[in-house]
């Protein structure tokens, strides 16, 4: 799976070199699951209702998957059938894959009825679907299961989902999808993605080998894209948001924070 595949899908750790060989193919086909699903939920041009019947037989396939039995579904025999591989070879917990499922068919059926969120509470149960069952399949593989790494890597996990949101906020606007809670303001969300990843931060010491620095890599590009969307604010606070750019210099900047955490 190239590397630019792998960074399509937003909430995912990318399967670079740092990713164990043994541990590549349940990483891609975990991915490949969660890409098609977040693709049904909102590539192309249908409805809501054929987005939720899809996301239903979608859901049908992953219950054959992980009960060992063929997929009847043609158009998705493979992503199938390579999870079914990975579930078995890694007992792969099944409950963080219905969780995702559960994510994108919230976002279908908000976007619909334009929907928001009341509170940072609506939106971290969002974020607990959406983003936290990849950082635990990933603990999972690298048999991390103790309960402070789990609470660790949900925040960060969390804090990775809200940092996408805010960069990304015009854009899901313009979709029709608002994700910032209605009882806050944009200057706390960021302030509390930051101070969420600070809660989690510690868990690249409790991940073994390559995995761990890969999980530094995100973290403090996730904490260098929210000083980036912090700095734009401050200057389009009454215009759209642009969305902010990685540098060759930020890219530096983030690796030699890598090595002093």
């Amino acid at each position: 799976m190239p590397q630019q595949a792998i960074a399509h899908y937003e909430n995912f750790p990318v399967a670079s070199w740092l990713c164990p060989a043994r541990l590549r193919p349940a990483v891609v086909a975990i991915y490949h699951f969660a890409r098609t699903a977040d693709d049904l939920a909102d590539e192309g041009d249908v409805t809501a209702e054929q987005r939720l019947d899809d996301l239903r037989q979608y859901r049908a396939e992953l219950d054959l998957c992980v009960s060992g039995q063929a997929g009847q579904d043609t158009r998705w025999k493979q992503i199938f059938a390579h999870l079914q591989s990975a579930v078995q070879a890694f007992q792969l917990p099944v409950q963080p894959l219905h969780d995702l499922l559960s994510a994108f068919e919230q976002d279908v059926l908000y976007t619909s009825i334009g929907r928001t969120y009341a509170n940072r509470a609506e939106l971290l149960d969002y974020c607990r679907r959406s983003a936290n069952p990849v950082g635990r399949l990933m603990l999972h593989l690298y048999g991390v299961d103790d309960a402070q790494s789990l609470e660790q890597s949900d925040a960060i996990c969390s804090a990775l989902q809200l940092i996408n949101f805010w960069q990304d906020r015009t854009g899901d606007l313009a979709r029709g999808r608002d994700y910032l809670p209605q009882d806050s303001s944009f200057e706390k969300e960021l302030q509390f993605a930051r101070d969420l990843m600070a809660q989690g931060a510690s868990l690249v010491h409790r991940v073994p080998g390559r995995a761990g620095w890969e999980l530094r890599a995100m973290v403090q590009g996730g904490l260098c894209i929210l000083s980036k969307v912090d700095a734009l604010y401050a200057k389009h606070a009454s215009s759209p948001l642009p969305r902010p750019v990685i540098t060759k210099r930020d890219i530096a900047g983030i690796a030699w924070k890598c090595l002093w955490m």
